[in-house]
């Protein structure tokens, strides 16, 4: 199992012919899913006490499993937020798995951790943030804003510590009600309230909207016990000097979603950082899909604001060309999230040294990584970044396009102007069963996966463009089946 014979030199041929003829797709394949017994019937035993042999599980894979599976990189996948990874960075995770990098210290991985943190660097210089800003790639958005705001409530713990003060009664971060469902995980997990604020018509939280509802969070506590534990902020990353407090209401963090997931609205970034800013509270953007077009010249204006948070993330397998699973979390200050995060304590972890090196698995949840920020490097290495913002700039092209031909239908009707590449509209006069069927039948077709989603209590279909290889004419074909 462990040695490199003649049958694992013919199995390395056979892989790379399925990863050729896959890669050589124009497009890949759509695919789509099947049922366990469907699966069951097709694939047949594939563990065995005596094994099936390394050509057999290949084949098993090329022609059933993956075949079950709905390709993220289909130019007509429009579904949730898909994906598009560069070849480049496709054949480079092929070399990443080979290599048997550990990616959690600078001992076992400097190299990996250096090329990683220069693919930080860019993102980080993208957003504005200053010279010691730093991160981490973690597997996906949820782990990166839970990370990020385990940060920010431990550095609000540490600022209530050094002040002699109790802790709140309960702690609590604010996020506008059309953030992330991931928000909500992460206050599962770390016990803490969250604080949805409706948004305005724009679907947008806005800084008088936020500051509304702190000034309600702050008079609750207020009326519930007047001797209400109060600390200076000095000592958040960007906060410092301002002249907030950590109050009895327990806020410990704002968090500004920098394109929702259902529409691709950028919260009021600047007016929520300037409310923040004045109340000392951390400030988290949830980039996961949107903060990708800071790399557009055209989006950038969206974005006023991002270069005064305290963290981002951002995933590179969304909108920036990367295999899954790659989440750039970026701090303004790293020394905060080291404190909170790492390093971990064991005796077999003392030769780390994480006073002198970057390990990156102080900066986040979880101590055993791979280098999944490696392809992303690889891939900006390779084509430079001129190419990843000529590529946004063409999806981005594509939804104003979208718009345009969903206008001049009149059997159709947008939901709301996108503001990034999402793009969510109506047939007139469909019901939620005209959609999923519709849907269905685009799938099943292999042409095109579209599911439908829900906006409030209507069902309503959505585009979600984030491959450059995705044309209007795409579009217009999808299109024309709704009639």
């Amino acid at each position: 199992m462990h040695r490199f014979d003649a049958e694992t030199a013919d199995l390395l041929r056979a892989v790379f012919d399925v990863t050729r003829l896959r890669l050589g797709f124009d497009p890949v394949p759509l695919d789509g899913p099947a049922s366990p017994a469907e699966l069951t019937a097709r694939a047949g035993q594939t563990i065995t006490p005596d094994g099936i042999g390394g050509r057999r599980a290949l084949e098993i894979f090329d022609e059933v499993l993956a075949r079950a599976c709905i390709s993220a990189d289909h130019p007509r996948n429009l579904a949730f937020i898909p994906a598009a990874p560069t070849r480049s960075a496709v054949l480079f995770d092929l070399l990443v798995g080979a290599s048997s990098i550990y990616g959690g210290s600078w001992m076992e991985g400097a190299g990996a951790v250096h090329a990683e943190n220069e693919a930080l660097r860019w993102l980080a210089d993208l957003a504005g943030l200053p010279a010691e800003a730093g991160g981490v790639f973690v597997p996906g958005g949820t782990v990166g804003n839970l990370s990020a705001l385990a940060a920010a409530r431990h550095a609000a713990r540490e600022r209530l510590a050094v002040a002699g003060l109790p802790e709140p009664p309960r702690w609590r971060f604010v996020c506008g009600e059309e953030a992330h469902s991931s928000l909500y995980q992460a206050a599962s997990v770390l016990d803490v309230e969250l604080v949805a604020v409706p948004a305005g018509e724009d679907g947008r939280l806005t800084g008088p909207r936020l500051a509304a509802a702190l000034d309600e969070l702050a008079a609750r506590a207020g009326s519930a016990g007047a001797g209400s534990a109060r600390a200076g902020s000095a000592g958040l990353g960007g906060a410092a000097g301002s002249a907030g407090t950590v109050g009895a209401d327990g806020v410990f963090a704002v968090v500004a979603t920098a394109g929702t997931t259902q529409f691709g609205i950028v919260d009021d970034l600047r007016g929520i950082v300037d409310v923040a800013r004045a109340r000392g509270l951390w400030v988290h953007a949830d980039g996961a899909y949107g903060l990708a077009a800071l790399a557009a010249p055209s989006a950038r204006p969206h974005f006023d604001g991002i270069a005064d948070v305290d963290s981002f993330i951002v995933d590179p397998h969304k909108w920036l060309f990367a295999p899954f699973d790659a989440c750039a979390l970026v701090y303004r200050d790293p020394a905060i999230a080291r404190a909170a995060h790492g390093p971990q304590q064991a005796g077999y972890l003392d030769v780390l040294d994480s006073a002198a090196n970057w390990n990156p698995s102080d900066y986040a949840i979880g101590l055993s990584r791979r280098a999944r920020g490696l392809p992303f490097w690889f891939s900006l290495a390779a084509h430079g970044t001129q190419a990843y913002a000529d590529a946004l700039e063409r999806t981005l092209a594509t939804a104003r396009s979208a718009a345009a031909q969903i206008t001049a239908r009149p059997e159709l009707e947008l939901v709301r102007p996108p503001q990034l590449s999402v793009v969510v509209f109506r047939r007139r006069g469909w019901n939620d069963a005209d959609y999923h069927r519709w849907g269905d039948n685009l799938l099943r077709a292999g042409f095109a996966f579209v599911p439908p989603t829900r906006h409030g209590s209507e069902t309503v279909a959505r585009f979600a463009i984030v491959n450059p290889r995705t044309t209007p004419g795409d579009i217009e074909a999808i299109l024309t089946t709704m009639q």
